[in-house]
């Protein structure tokens, strides 16, 4: 992998670059689909790459772990043949989930114990399995194991985590480094910045992420209840940490605004479940503000769903249309509403990096701060 910088704002830490990979260049700033299971949910492939412009999408190592299992992944030929994506993928660790299943899991220095939500069968994670099952998946791009500490967190504990961490980094390292790719393509592995919301322990951990010098590096343990302003303090201190000749990806986030305020910050890489999971539920996401579909006052509007014009479904289905389908529970309304989220999630960070290239980021992103913040 190759990340070359290419304009970084005058009047902020924005930064447009590309990176490059066996599957094809990313232009950052990047948002990832979320395609947790071999499967951006209700979204064909040839969507995602010609009406949503993904560039790169992201699938999950517990999920494709539990189902369908590694045997399965390796008999494909990786994930990108499993699910026909020619493109970029980058794979979580499956640090997160483990996080999640905090009634099913023991977390220990070998690794993490967890029952699989499937069917309840016992299973462990260690640095060096998870470096295994993600060369079979054969994602471009890997994540270090890691663990994910909740909000709020003792700062004892977020501690001792941090330091397990960057334990766990060198073994995934020592094993990413003595093994080969299983596939005719090459893998990146990033390591992941922990620390919880103290400032000592995320410099910290900053530094000692950086140290390892990766080709590119992640924050973990952010959006995960703490408030915004909080995340972008230690996104602040991590970014001033952090080489700037390597990607820098903000894990699991967030709103369009979070976006936006952290590109601000020098964040290059982003993922986040919200444009699918809200639509699925009737939440769009406009360059006007976010619009509650089901309420009674879209029933009788036939203008289009963004009249910016910011998704390619905006030229064919008005808000009455897409009010009908969704409160009818039609499968069609999720579809639409998910293209149209992922679109415009696309949409802004590719504006964001032409205005960044133009020199004119900082005004433009202080006028959509504003408009992304209403509700309509």
């Amino acid at each position: 992998m190759d990340f070359k910088l290419e304009k970084t704002d005058s009047e902020s830490k924005a930064r447009a670059g590309v990176i490059t990979t066996d599957h094809g260049e990313i232009k950052t700033p990047i948002f990832m689909p979320v395609g947790t299971a071999a499967t951006v949910k209700g979204v064909h492939q040839v969507e995602l790459k010609e009406d949503t412009k993904a560039q790169i999408i992201l699938g999950n190592t517990y999920h494709l772990y539990l189902r369908p299992g590694i045997d399965i992944m390796e008999q494909a030929g990786g994930l990108h043949k499993f699910m026909n994506w020619d493109g970029p993928i980058l794979t979580d660790s499956g640090g997160y989930q483990v996080y999640s299943l905090s009634e099913r899991r023991k977390i220990k220095e070998e690794g993490a114990t967890f029952s699989s939500h499937i069917d309840g069968s016992k299973h462990l994670f260690t640095p060096e399995n998870v470096m295994d099952i993600q060369r079979t998946i054969g994602a471009d791009i890997i994540m270090a194991f890691d663990e994910c500490t909740p909000y709020p967190c003792d700062y004892k504990y977020a501690k001792n985590s941090m330091y397990m961490t960057h334990r766990w980094l060198k073994r995934c390292c020592e094993r990413f480094d003595s093994t080969d790719p299983k596939y005719d393509y090459s893998q990146t592995l990033f390591p992941i910045i922990q620390g919880s919301t103290y400032k000592d322990l995320r410099k910290q951990s900053a530094e000692k992420i950086a140290s390892f010098e990766r080709e590119g590096n992640a924050i973990g343990g952010l959006s995960v209840g703490e408030p915004d302003d909080e995340m972008y303090e230690m996104c602040e201190i991590v970014t001033d940490i952090l080489p700037e000749d390597k990607p820098r990806y903000l894990m699991g986030v967030g709103t369009p605004l979070n976006l936006l305020e952290n590109i601000a910050l020098g964040i290059d890489m982003f993922d986040c479940v919200m444009p699918t999971r809200n639509a699925r539920n009737g939440m769009l996401f406009t360059s006007k503000g976010t619009i509650n579909i089901k309420n009674k006052k879209w029933e009788d509007d036939f203008s289009a769903i963004d009249p910016d014009g910011t998704s390619y479904v905006d030229s064919y289905y008005s808000k009455a249309y897409l009010r009908h389908l969704i409160t009818s529970k039609e499968i069609l309304g999720a579809q639409i509403a998910t293209l149209h989220n992922l679109s415009f999630y696309i949409w802004l960070v590719n504006e964001a990096r032409e205005q960044i290239i133009a020199g004119t980021f900082y005004n433009w992103k202080k006028q959509m701060v504003k408009q992304l913040g209403q509700k309509l």
